[in-house]
């Protein structure tokens, strides 16, 4: 049964959307202040969703920044399930639902009262919902650069998501990661084939505002680890440190 279809942008209009690379390929500061600007101010979004659709034309260059991620081998091994049917989001809203009660018991005290606060999901608050597989065997048997490192096609197709929520970002759109489900019951739900791998459930629509921090920094569920404590030279031990 065929459903809506997005009319994606053909290579000759996404060229034109975007400046052709000339010379070094370096960006204006005001280009390059742009994109630092998409990453630190992405956000993982679960609420202040507003009902405003998102147009297709702008799902699509979403859909399409994701689909322009490397990818080793270049085996592309991603695919994208939209979903807006009420129905299939009170579907899924019940499989998280059950997975969250499950994973409260986790937790004890305080910590355990901070987790009932949280707020983790915004399937039926988004208008949008975009389930991101893998496809472990497209390309073949036998992929270049992946004969030693297997799950490089998991670490691809995470590429293709951040692509996608920094060009959210950009569009002034939300995207909420929403990890806490079965994802065995949730290909049931989607019709997703047994082979395929299921790596994100994301929400997305058009928000009142972005956070100035992420939420669980805000609550001090966790706090932003300094890079320089992540940062090592040449050797594990040799950490860089103020």
């Amino acid at each position: 049964m065929s459903g809506r279809v997005l009319k994606l942008p053909e290579p000759s209009m996404r060229s034109r959307q975007a400046p052709r690379v000339t010379g070094n390929g370096g960006f204006s500061e005001r280009e390059r202040a742009a994109v630092y600007r998409a990453i630190f101010e992405r956000r993982d979004v679960r609420r202040n969703f507003l009902p405003a659709p998102i147009p297709d034309e702008v799902l699509a260059r979403i859909l399409t920044a994701a689909h322009h991620a490397g990818s080793v081998g270049f085996m592309q091994p991603w695919d994208f399930v939209v979903i807006r049917r009420k129905a299939t989001k009170r579907a899924v809203k019940q499989l998280f639902r059950k997975a969250n009660a499950e994973a409260s018991q986790r937790y004890q005290g305080a910590r355990a009262t901070l987790y009932r606060r949280l707020k983790l999901e915004g399937i039926g608050e988004a208008p949008v919902n975009v389930c991101v597989t893998c496809s472990r065997h497209r390309g073949g048997r036998h992929v270049l650069g992946r004969s030693t490192v297997l799950d490089t096609d998991l670490y691809s197709t995470c590429c293709a998501i951040q692509n996608l929520w920094l060009a959210a970002r950009a569009e002034g759109i939300g995207v909420g990661w929403v990890s806490i489900m079965d994802h065995s019951a949730l290909k049931q739900v989607l019709g997703i084939p047994r082979p395929i791998k299921v790596v994100a459930y994301l929400c997305l629509g058009y928000v009142s505002g972005f956070a100035v921090k992420p939420d669980l920094e805000e609550l001090g569920w966790r706090d932003r680890l300094p890079v320089e404590e992540l940062i090592h030279e040449e050797r594990w031990e040799r950490r860089l440190r103020r």
